[in-house]
C-alpha cells in the first residue's frame, strides 16, 4: 500500500517529498480541484524522479473539457492523471473515461489514468464507485478510485464500511485494475485500510493535523508512512 499526499502549493510539496506519490491539486477548487501547469512542472522538478499525480477537477459531463485538461496535465509532467466523475449515468461516464484515457494514452503511453467516483454519491447524485470499474477497464485506464466529493468532515468510512471497500478492491483486481482510496482519511483508519489493502491511499487533512485547509507537516507524512509500513 502506497501513500499519496496532496500538497496544494510548491511550498507544501517540500513537506511531502517522503510520500510514495505526490499529488498536485488545488483544494480551494474542489475535492479534486486542478492546479496550474507551472505548479505541476515545479513539483515534478522538486520530486526528482518520484511519481507525480495531478487532479484535473471534479468534472461535470463535459468530455472535451476533461480530455483537454488531462492532456494538459500530462504535458506538464504528471505521471498519474486523475479525474473525478461529478455526474451520474454509466453511458456518460463511459464517454468521459474513454475521452480522458485516449487523450493521455495516445500521446503518453507510459502515463497512468485514474478515474474517481465518490463514496458520498447518494447525497451528491453522482455515479456509484461500483459502477465505474468495468468502464475504467474497458477504456484501458489504470486505477479506479474512491474519494469524498463534499468536504464537510465526513470520511469515506461514513458512507462505505470495510466490507464494501474490500469488495471494491476485489472487483478492481479481478479486472486488472489498481485501487486508490481517499476521502478525509484519519490515522485511526490505517489499520482497517491495511486489511482492505488498496494499492494507494490518498491523504491531505490527515497530514495537515486534521484540517485540510492547514499546511502539510513533514512529521505527519513520516508518521503515516511508518504506520503503513
Amino acid at each position: 500500500m502506497q501513500l499519496l499526499v496532496s500538497p496544494s502549493s510548491i511550498e507544501e510539496a517540500r513537506s511531502s517529498l517522503s510520500a510514495d506519490i505526490i499529488d498536485v491539486k488545488k483544494p480551494s477548487e474542489g475535492s479534486l480541484g486542478a492546479n496550474f501547469p507551472w505548479v505541476i512542472r515545479e513539483i515534478k522538478r522538486l520530486a526528482a524522479g518520484k511519481p507525480i499525480s495531478a487532479a484535473i477537477g471534479d468534472n461535470e459531463y463535459k468530455p472535451g473539457n476533461a480530455a483537454l485538461s488531462a492532456y494538459g496535465a500530462a504535458c506538464a509532467g504528471a505521471d498519474y492523471i486523475k479525474v473525478g466523475l461529478m455526474f451520474d449515468g454509466a453511458d456518460r461516464a463511459r464517454e468521459v473515461i474513454e475521452a480522458v484515457t485516449t487523450a493521455v494514452k495516445e500521446e503518453f503511453p507510459g502515463k497512468f489514468v485514474v478515474i474517481a467516483a465518490y463514496a458520498d454519491c447518494q447525497r451528491m447524485g453522482t455515479i456509484s464507485p461500483f459502477a465505474i470499474s468495468e468502464l475504467v477497464a474497458d477504456a484501458g485506464a489504470d486505477v479506479a478510485m474512491i474519494d469524498t466529493g463534499i468536504k464537510d468532515g465526513k470520511s469515506t468510512f461514513d458512507f462505505m464500511d470495510e466490507e464494501a471497500l474490500g469488495r471494491f478492491v476485489a472487483q478492481n483486481r479481478d479486472l486488472g485494475l489498481k485501487t486508490a482510496i481517499a476521502g478525509s482519511l484519519k490515522f485511526k483508519d490505517i489499520d482497517v485500510l491495511k486489511r482492505i489493502d488498496p494499492d494507494v491511499i490518498g491523504v491531505r487533512g490527515m497530514v495537515c493535523g486534521g484540517d485540510r485547509s492547514d499546511a502539510i507537516r513533514a512529521d505527519l507524512v513520516e508518521k503515516a508512512l511508518s504506520m503503513i509500513r
